[in-house]
């Protein structure tokens, strides 16, 4: 029978125990009474509950019977760092194993970056025991679990966050938040650099998608920049803009950094093809703003409800940038009778 820590523990204990016994016995041999002494019957009767009885010892040993599992969080201390990893004592029979891969979930150049010898803190226990009964620990996943817990309550918090871009490709950009790896789609990076050249550049980002089981985590730029213009923007404002893209279904308008839409609907009353027979790339125009989505990060623009007779905009397009603030302050005037309308008392007179 091996003895753990643990039991050699107890054991010691136990001969303590049975040493005092040994000296109580040479030094009060004359005055140990007989068996039929009734002082004798009296001390046995009086040591009645005195000590440990099976079952409570049986507890006192369970509480050295470590039993450890993987996924467990534990707290252990280091002592000895190698090249390849750290061992870490937590109270097994043997030294558990961390790897230098599981140190951090950010990279590292060596395990003094992040530990110490005699440090003592948490640790994951990534798998069961080997043959020679070790071990494999982990930091990582715990950083990885806490990590994806944040970014949650970020997205739950609709907070903005600001990551550096790492890597491009041709999908989008790559960033890091809380350590974990974010995508950027092309589609929703508002910038006139090149993606190339956003590699270092620090951008303001909102989350789109946080899914820890697939590993997703999809930020926007556009987004963060919408929100951010819209907080100086509003419904019925004109502004305005560069036509920065043209497509069969409308035009990107950039109005001071972020891009919104102006459909082929909102361009005027008359019925048009194919926005290229009125709009080119690099044209400036007068647009009003007739839909801030903040969710969405999208801004919706009208050049149609800017026309003081339908059809200008194919017939006379400086005429309806000349007039658009006067017809602005029109379309503004009729949302606000459209609310009053809609909030119009039922004509109940009330005593």
């Amino acid at each position: 029978m091996t003895l753990t820590p643990s039991d050699t523990s107890v054991t010691s204990d136990l001969d303590l125990v049975s040493e005092d016994a040994t000296d109580l016995d040479l030094a009060f041999t004359e005055e140990v009474p007989t068996a039929d002494d009734p002082s004798s019957r009296a001390a046995a009767r009086d040591s009645d509950g005195v000590g440990f009885t099976l079952d409570e010892f049986a507890s006192l040993l369970s509480k050295y019977d470590y039993n450890f599992k993987p996924g467990d969080v534990v707290k252990g201390t280091v002592f000895a760092m190698e090249p390849k990893g750290a061992m870490i004592d937590i109270g097994a029979k043997t030294a558990a194993f961390m790897p230098m891969q599981e140190v951090s979930i950010n990279r590292v150049e060596a395990l003094s970056d992040v530990l110490e010898p005699g440090e003592v803190r948490e640790f994951f226990i990534l798998s069961e025991e080997n043959e020679d009964g070790q071990l494999t620990l982990s930091i990582r996943r715990i950083e990885y679990q806490r990590a994806w817990e944040r970014v949650r309550q970020l997205q739950k918090e609709d907070a903005t966050i600001y990551s550096e871009v790492f890597a491009t490709n041709r999908g989008g950009a790559l960033v890091r938040v809380e350590g974990l790896r974010g995508f950027i789609p092309g589609s929703h990076i508002s910038t006139r650099k090149p993606k190339e050249d956003l590699v270092a550049d620090f951008l303001p980002l909102k989350f789109l998608e946080v899914d820890e089981e697939r590993n997703r985590l999809v930020l926007s730029h556009r987004r963060a920049l919408v929100e951010r213009k819209m907080n100086r923007l509003e419904v019925g404002e004109v502004v305005i803009g560069t036509v920065r893209g043209i497509k069969p279904y409308g035009a990107f308008i950039d109005i001071g950094g972020v891009s919104g839409l102006l459909h082929i609907s909102e361009i005027s009353h008359e019925h048009i093809e194919t926005p290229h027979t009125v709009l080119n790339v690099n044209d400036q125009m007068k647009v009003m703003i007739i839909d801030l989505d903040a969710e969405r990060g999208r801004i919706s623009l009208s050049t149609k409800a800017l026309e003081p007779e339908p059809g200008d905009m194919l017939t006379d397009p400086a005429k309806v940038f000349e007039k658009a603030e006067e017809m602005a302050a029109r379309y503004k005037q009729m949302l606000l009778e459209q609310a009053e309308e809609n909030d119009e008392p039922l004509g109940v007179t009330l005593d």
